[in-house]
Parts: C-alpha cells; sequence; structure tokens
C-alpha cells in the first residue's frame, strides 16, 4: 500500500516526529518554524522546469522556465519539439538539456512514458520509470516524488543546498557525500522528505539573514 501524499497536516506530524529523533533537526523547527510544503503540479512542464534547474541557480531556471512559457501558447509536448535550437538556445537551453527535454517531450509523446501511471507506483517503480528517460537522474527523480507525488520518504541526497545544510546543521568539517547524507538520513526514515524540507528552510533562511555587499 502506498503512503499518503504530505500535506500540511502531515507534514506537521512529521516535523514533531523529526523533533524528538534528532535536536537538530528540532532546532530548526524552534527557529525558523515548519517548513512549507513546496509542492509542484504533476506533469511535462515541472519535469522541465526540474531539467532546467540541474546544476544551476533556482533564479536562473525559473527565468529560463518563464521565457519558455511564454514562447508556447500551450505548454505541451508537441509544441515544445516545434521550437528550434536557436530559440531554445535563446530562453536558457543549453545542448544538453535542449537534449533532454527534447527526449522527454518525445517519451510522453509516444507513451514510453506515463506521468499518470506514477501515482500507482511505490518509490522504487517512479525512479526506475523516470530515470530510463536520458537527462533525468536520481536527482531529478527524487524532486519529483518529494514535490509533486509528495511521498514522505523521498530524499534527493544529491542536492547541493541539502548537503550544505547538513554540514552546517551537523556542524561537519566538510560538506559530505551523497553517500554520507544518505547514512545520517536513515533515522529520519520513514519522514525524509520532511526532512529535506525542514534542511532546504534552514538554508533557504540562512541565506537571507547574510549580509549583503
Amino acid at each position: 500500500m502506498l503512503p499518503s501524499p504530505l500535506d500540511a497536516s502531515s507534514l506537521l506530524r512529521g516535523v514533531r516526529i523529526l523533533a524528538r529523533r534528532d535536536p537538530d533537526l528540532a532546532q530548526i523547527a524552534r527557529r525558523y518554524g515548519p517548513p512549507p510544503l513546496w509542492e509542484r503540479d504533476p506533469g511535462f512542464p515541472t519535469l522541465v522546469h526540474l531539467i532546467l534547474e540541474q546544476q544551476v541557480s533556482l533564479a536562473s531556471a525559473r527565468a529560463a522556465f518563464d521565457r519558455l512559457r511564454a514562447s508556447l501558447p500551450q505548454f505541451e509536448p508537441s509544441l515544445f519539439l516545434e521550437l528550434d535550437d536557436v530559440t531554445l538556445k535563446r530562453i536558457g537551453f543549453s545542448r544538453q538539456k535542449t537534449h533532454y527535454a527534447r527526449e522527454l517531450a518525445s517519451a510522453l509523446i509516444a507513451r514510453t512514458l506515463d506521468l499518470e501511471r506514477l501515482n500507482q507506483l511505490d518509490d522504487a517503480g517512479v525512479h526506475a520509470d523516470l530515470t530510463r528517460i536520458k537527462g533525468i537522474g536520481a536527482w531529478t527523480s527524487n524532486v519529483y516524488l518529494l514535490m509533486v507525488l509528495r511521498r514522505p520518504d523521498a530524499f534527493p541526497a544529491g542536492d547541493i543546498a541539502l548537503l550544505s545544510a547538513a554540514q552546517r546543521v551537523k556542524r561537519l568539517r566538510t560538506r559530505p557525500s551523497p553517500e554520507r547524507l544518505e547514512k545520517l538520513a536513515e533515522p529520519w526514515r520513514p519522514w525524509r522528505a520532511v526532512a529535506a524540507r525542514l534542511l532546504w528552510h534552514y538554508y533557504l533562511s540562512e541565506k537571507r539573514r547574510e549580509p549583503t555587499i
């Protein structure tokens, strides 16, 4: 049986459970309050947005995504495939991300990827279906699980912001590897998606407190 998607109520329940288990996560909740749910809509646009977010700042990915949305009468795979290389480069797609997004659009049109089917799959099944598409790796599939399907134990251990936050929260000498963060996160099961939101909440809250030059 699949777990119920996180909502505002279960998110707060998860925060309370984690706060009892982990004093460092408890401190985040006390200092900054509970994290946002940070949910996204299912579908092609969100996956394209996640591809754009790979290895760049959220702000630059958002700007490119907004330019793409303004260039399409409807945000559909078939219309995306009509955009040429020059247009996509102007929007902000690298050559690699252009290829990835076209692979995704083609898979959706050919029905080799069925996004509606993901709701019936467990986390491993979702990961397997998504990562068959070139350009959708562990980070992208886990963020889709966490934000779109709102699975309570999804955990994108390779996320740079999570790694940076974990280093500071856990007072580590160096930024942990994704493998080490996976081990650190074991006690947070089956609420690792809540722990991820707490760490992101900490990361963003601390960045807002940093002085500007």
